[in-house]
């Protein structure tokens, strides 16, 4: 699980860099749909660091979503973990 973590946090970073690159030479872009995706199926903590260093804060979808997102998911592993130790 934490190699699937490490992976996905990896692709949704680069994701987000792709799209600012690609939006800098004015071509087709990552639809925010496929970057909210990628924070939601695990990759939310290299989303955010993506948002954060490729300037995608202006929407509050972004801003709001993907830290919440974050969020639900370290209390999910939490509460994983804690049952795991029992």
């Amino acid at each position: 699980m934490l190699i699937y973590l490490l992976i996905i946090n990896i692709i949704a970073f680069i994701m987000y860099g792709i799209d600012k690159w690609k939006a800098h030479r004015k071509q087709w872009r990552i639809s925010e749909k496929m970057l909210l995706f990628l924070a939601v199926i695990g990759g939310s903590a290299g989303a955010l660091a993506g948002m954060y260093i490729y300037h995608k804060t202006l929407h509050k979808k972004f801003t709001i979503g993907v830290p919440l997102i974050l969020v639900i998911q370290v209390m999910i592993f939490i509460c994983i973990m804690g049952d795991f130790y029992r």
